[in-house]
């Protein structure tokens, strides 16, 4: 039977949304492998709106959903109709968005919280035990998802690493090829974009996510 995996995005670009290449390679191989896909975001202003030739900040104000749904292809739902019970498993790629619009991370670091609808989804999965993918900055959330002692991987950034352990996160330094699974919570990460040099260095890394998040929804 497919397994049906709800994917949050943030946006859509690297600077102010979900990254691209990693919201793209997520959804290349959940289709790869058979399993239903339903994207979501939450229906609220990005925290600002970046110029991705200049990378200057342009003044403009965007909705996270209508940028998200340009990367889902117009199919995509408001993250308030994400309900844990229609689905077997939640990804989440990365991208600044994730620290700006899903969380505030990118400003208030390890006194950040997560976005009240974005977080109502997430741990309806914990509550559940069904299991959870978040990539490249996205574990920046994971102790305001499952609480102290989660253990999970940006990859090797020193800086960041420190704000999920002030958190109460326990950071695993992973390369980006690689994946780190906390078993007993079913939560699978990897740093992506966080590591990665090139878009296929990116996919070695997501696509173990993907397949072994696969592989806990069928326990």
């Amino acid at each position: 039977m497919n397994k049906k995996v709800a994917v949050i995005l943030s946006g859509c670009g690297v600077y102010d949304g979900a990254e691209i290449h990693e919201s793209v390679i997520t959804l290349l191989r959940l289709d790869q492998r058979g399993a239903l896909v339903q994207c979501f975001a939450p229906d609220i202003e990005q925290m600002h709106v970046v110029d991705h030739f200049s990378g200057d900040e342009t003044g403009e104000t965007r909705n996270v959903l209508v940028e998200s749904a340009r990367i889902a292809r117009g199919e995509i739902k408001d993250v308030r109709e994400l309900h844990a019970a229609d689905y077997d498993a939640l990804i989440i790629p990365g991208g600044f968005g994730a620290a700006k619009n899903l969380s505030d991370f990118a400003i208030a670091g390890a006194n950040c919280t997560v976005q009240p609808d974005v977080l109502k989804a997430a741990q309806g999965f914990v509550s559940a035990q069904k299991p959870v993918g978040l990539m490249c900055i996205a574990p920046a959330m994971a102790a305001k998802i499952f609480g102290q002692g989660i253990t999970c991987t940006i990859g090797k950034d020193e800086e960041t690493a420190a704000a999920l352990t002030k958190m109460g996160a326990v950071h695993q330094e992973c390369e980006v090829s690689e994946i780190v699974e906390d078993s007993q919570h079913k939560l699978v990460t990897t740093p992506a974009y966080m590591l990665a040099q090139s878009i296929s260095q990116a996919a070695s890394g997501i696509y173990k996510l993907v397949d072994r998040v696969l592989e806990l929804a069928q326990h």
